[in-house]
């Protein structure tokens, strides 16, 4: 994430650093509207609502059904497809909450690739950044677009020969998404005026890394339904380490499609990032406290044992909708308050 292009670009002067505020808060308001995709996204996997929309129509899908005729048409495309076999109980009416959601994702797509494209071209013509900074946001842009291909392959999974998405596919789609996050509030953070700073070191991106890999194992427990089963805390089926772990063979495959090692997995993980954390505190209590920007480390820590209990009391209660999401946005939360904190703690421009 070290745009080194980025550093060339800030200037050093007050008239400078204004110019680009309009830039910093476009790439911030960027970032929250991914988090808010993510969060859509989230409503759409757990409502089952990811196969709705059998097609994928850049443009003319942008406008959803007008007519009896429309809707009856995508209701017949979507029980050609095994989820829509499967789901044969279902009527008109109960298909169309499904497709919303699934359609307001899509369209939010849309939304995000507008917001980003026309307010861009703006700020080039305006000079608010020069070419060395360009280079860094189009890739941005072409990630963003990544996103939109990476999405309709998830869903193609799902249409001719499984019920629901490829949990692969699906936690690409959502590591790719938190990339792109993380990339945007990276920049923007780069942007914010100068300050008196000191380093956090390689551990902190250890942190962040961790994070990451959390999330990404987040996206096979949900693409495995994981968290519907195991049901308990501390014990996992009874045990601290539960048998089966490894009934798939190869061994490999029980990391991404057996549920209970998939589940284990995501717990484990959590345990080494609060672990991680707690030495992260210990060690900079010892290099001179959480002074200036070293204060995010002590907040990032609170946040880090709310999403654990989050996480817990969303596996107890069996998954519901408002605490899964609420684990969903403060995972990609914590990711973005890691990397201002590396933003802020890596050397500055002058």
């Amino acid at each position: 994430m070290a745009f080194s292009a980025t550093e060339q670009s800030v200037t050093p002067s007050r008239p400078a650093t204004d110019r680009l505020r309009p830039v910093r808060l476009w790439l911030y308001g960027m970032a929250l509207l991914v988090l808010i995709m993510v969060v859509v996204g989230g409503a759409t996997r757990l409502t089952e609502s990811g196969l709705s929309i059998t097609s994928w129509k850049p443009i003319s899908g942008a406008i959803p059904p007008l007519s009896d005729a429309d809707w009856q048409a995508e209701f017949e495309a979507y029980k050609q497809i095994p989820q829509g076999v499967q789901n044969a109980w279902m009527g008109i009416e109960d298909f169309k909450s499904i497709f919303w959601w699934e359609w307001a994702h899509r369209f939010l797509g849309r939304v995000i690739g507008f917001a980003f494209a026309i307010p861009f071209v703006v700020f080039l013509v305006q000079r608010r950044f020069n070419w060395s900074l360009a280079a860094p946001l189009a890739g941005l842009f072409v990630l963003g677009g990544f996103q939109g291909f990476l999405g309709w392959w998830m869903v193609s999974s799902g249409l001719s020969e499984l019920t629901s998405v490829s949990q692969y596919r699906l936690a690409a789609h959502l590591g790719a998404a938190s990339l792109l996050f993380i990339a945007l509030v990276w920049v923007a953070r780069r942007l914010e005026p100068a300050r008196p700073t000191s380093p956090a070191g390689w551990p902190v991106w250890g942190l962040l890394a961790l994070i990451l890999v959390q999330i990404v194992a987040g996206a096979f427990v949900a693409g495995l339904d994981a968290g519907m089963g195991y049901n308990t805390w501390p014990l996992m089926d009874g045990a601290l380490i539960p048998h089966g772990l490894d009934v798939i063979e190869p061994f490999w495959k029980n990391l991404f499609e057996n549920t209970l090692t998939v589940q284990f997995i995501h717990r484990m993980i959590a345990y080494a990032v609060v672990l991680y954390v707690g030495w992260l505190l210990w060690r900079q209590s010892k290099r001179g406290g959480f002074g200036g920007v070293h204060g995010w480390l002590p907040r990032i820590s609170l946040l880090i044992l709310l999403q654990v209990g989050l996480g817990i009391a969303t596996l107890l209660n069996m998954v519901p909708i408002s605490l899964a999401l609420g684990h969903q946005a403060l995972a990609f939360m914590l990711a973005g308050l890691v990397t201002a904190y590396l933003a802020d703690t890596t050397a500055r421009r002058a």
